[in-house]
């Protein structure tokens, strides 16, 4: 179980898509589908299939404990519906918009992976020399949002997309090797 921010045994998911009579490649007679909803976690990043009850009230952008749902299942990106895909890019930019520190903090912390590669070059469009960049900045002070690092790095443009972009390409890719932000799929990889 993961924590919020509010430092509760809640585990908060955005509503990305919610299925009032199921799947439609579910061959199942009408009668006999449940209502779904997919949600992405907002510690991990993970997507969830949730099985709603008729009494369920949660709709499409709800902010939602997932411990008070009973079937909860992982999914992942070729899981999810058309709809929820094309809400997928607006759920990450509004989850790290809302805890703005924690992803500057990425940049305030990110190490070594090995001797040759840097938590930083994962990102898309950091390069060695951008990256050092950074390391030279935040051993001066540490950055205290987007704004403060596009300010004090120069060529870093936009370092909240380029968060975003890597949580959705980790989102998308099952194979990566190493992961930044989104927990490894517990039903295939590794």
């Amino acid at each position: 179980m993961t924590s919020t921010e509010s430092g509760s045994d809640e585990m908060v998911a955005a509503v990305l898509d919610v299925l009032p009579n199921g799947r439609s490649d579910d061959d199942r007679p009408q009668h006999q589908k449940e209502p779904l909803a997919y949600v992405l976690d907002i510690d991990e990043f993970y997507i969830y299939e949730l099985t709603l009850a008729d009494d369920d009230d949660i709709s499409f952008g709800d902010r939602i404990d997932l411990t008070e749902f009973t079937r909860v299942n992982e999914a992942g990106f070729d899981d999810l519906p058309s709809s929820a895909r094309s809400e997928l890019e607006y759920a990450v930019e509004e989850i790290v918009d809302a805890d703005e520190q924690r992803f500057v903090d990425f940049y305030n912390d990110a190490q070594p992976i090995t001797l040759r590669l840097h938590q930083l070059n994962l990102l898309p469009g950091i390069g060695k020399k951008l990256r050092n960049s950074i390391l030279d900045e935040r051993k001066r002070k540490p950055f205290e949002s987007f704004d403060d690092l596009e300010e004090r790095v120069s060529g870093l443009h936009k370092p909240r997309e380029v968060l975003v972009e890597r949580i959705l390409e980790e989102l998308r890719e099952d194979d990566l090797k190493y992961r930044l932000f989104v927990r490894r799929s517990e039903q295939g990889g590794e």
